[in-house]
């Protein structure tokens, strides 16, 4: 499930690219004193996930932009839709937004047997354990994670992002149900790097670092329930690590027979 929130800017801006720390402190903001507040301390993923805010670009006064947040569970996503419409200044670093609209937004990547395109609105965040670097083949000069890059190959980045919807899996969806690698088949049938990148990411208060991200292209087709129900994980949780920082948020460009933002609407 999604929240989608119309914002106008309030003032010329330069567009920030690195925006994902000031965001994310508004949301955990409208969690705090909720049953998900707690989860900010704790060492897991948090269950949600969220898109820069875009069409990305330099803004004048009274532009709009789009904001969504994702997550798999309802009331954490009603938590931000009702602190969006409490306060409808929204400021995201030197980007001043006034919040128009909010609505909920239901999402699904189709019955068995539908096709499609997911692609990530934001950088994918992959990094290898030291521990598997000989399994591998990665010849390092360090012991530390190493972020994803095209010369690790695709079997890294696979496993890894298996791994980590595995592990979300085991939180978020019935205990069973079978996670990603305990079913045959891949995720995606399909996948076209779009690039990679770096760019400065404020991690906690005070510590900045630079991270190596990529983006992406995936094509899908259904097998069945259960590769369903992995797929729309992965559009509510995002792909990768650190989706609390907005890293890994996945979008349905292309679905067999609807154009994609056509998806059904809710009250928020």
């Amino acid at each position: 499930m999604r929240v989608i929130a119309h914002l106008q800017a309030r003032a010329d801006a330069v567009y920030d690219e690195t925006y994902h720390h000031k965001l994310r402190g508004r949301l955990w903001d409208a969690l705090d004193g909720t049953a998900y507040g707690s989860l900010h301390d704790e060492n897991r993923p948090k269950g949600f996930t969220y898109s820069n805010p875009f069409p990305p670009g330099d803004m004048r006064e009274g532009d709009e932009k789009t904001l969504l947040v994702a997550s798999p569970h309802e009331e954490l996503l009603a938590h931000v839709a009702a602190d969006l419409k409490l306060d409808r200044e929204l400021n995201i670093g030197e980007m001043p937004f006034r919040v128009e609209s909010v609505n909920g937004l239901a999402t699904d990547v189709g019955e068995p047997g539908t096709s499609g395109t997911i692609e990530t609105g934001t950088g994918v965040l992959v990094r290898i354990p030291p521990w598997r670097f000989e399994e591998y083949g990665i010849d390092t000069d360090h012991d530390e994670a190493e972020f994803w890059r095209p010369e690790h190959t695709m079997e890294p980045f696979r496993n890894q992002i298996e791994n980590n919807l595995d592990k979300k899996h085991g939180l978020f969806c019935p205990e069973y149900q079978p996670g990603p690698s305990a079913v045959d088949g891949d995720l995606f049938k399909g996948a076209d790097l779009i690039k990679t990148f770096s760019i400065p990411v404020t991690v906690t208060q005070g510590q900045r670092e630079t991270w190596v991200l990529s983006k992406w292209r995936f094509d899908y087709t259904v097998r069945d329930d259960h590769h369903r129900r992995h797929l729309n994980l992965a559009l509510d949780t995002g792909i990768g690590e650190r989706n609390s920082l907005g890293f890994g948020f996945v979008n349905i460009t292309e679905k067999d027979g609807r154009r994609p933002g056509t998806e059904e609407r809710i009250d928020a």
